[in-house]
Parts: C-alpha cells; structure tokens; sequence
C-alpha cells in the first residue's frame, strides 16, 4: 500500500465517520426543529455529502485492491464511530459495546495478517 492508498483510506473512513455523526445529529435536530430548518438541511446535506465522497473513494480504492484488503478497513469504522458518538454526542458507552468493539478490532487484525 503506497501513502497516497493510505491517506484515501483514511479520508474514506473519516468520511464515513463524519457522514455517520453529522446525520445523526441532523436527525435529532428534526426531532425539535423540524425537517424544513435551515440547520437540518445544513446537517443533512453536509452528511450526506460525507457519505458520497466515502462512496466514490472505495470504488477507487476497489479499483486498486483487492476486497478482503480494503473491507477490513470498514471494521475500523464501528469502533470509531462509537469513540466519535461518545466524544461528540455523549452518547454513552457500556461494558457490552467496549468488548464488541475489541473483538471487531482482533478480528481486523486476524484478517489483515492473512
């Protein structure tokens, strides 16, 4: 993997990451506000450009690597979606997420060793 892959792959996930954290709080905004406020339609949009650029960088990554290289990854996605929905939400983390999210992080590590 050359450097250039590395810092897509890191932009893809970080995408993912963003696109994920972003919708969710524009759909706890439609909760109070509505779907017609500016600030959802800001955050909506803005989620699901996340997402987009996110898409179009795994097919690019698709072009270049093989699946079972790239898809693990996707595994790192869980686990830093829930460290960011902790950090930037304050949603909580129990004992039952802290022990999925080890045993996605060995699998990661399984598959990229093979």
């Amino acid at each position: 993997m050359t450097l250039i892959s590395f810092v897509i792959v890191v932009i893809a996930l970080l995408g993912e990451v963003g696109g994920q954290i972003v919708l969710k709080h524009a759909m706890e905004l439609s909760n109070a506000n509505g779907f017609r406020s500016r600030k959802f339609l800001f955050l909506f949009s803005a989620g699901i450009l996340l997402m987009t650029v996110k898409f179009f960088l795994n097919l690019g990554l698709l072009q270049l690597y093989d699946l079972s290289f790239i898809y693990p990854f996707q595994g790192l996605c869980v686990i830093m979606i829930a460290l960011a929905a902790a950090v930037l939400l304050r949603e909580k983390l129990n004992l039952q997420l802290a022990v999925g999210s080890a045993l996605i992080s060995a699998g990661i590590v399984l598959v990229s060793l093979s």
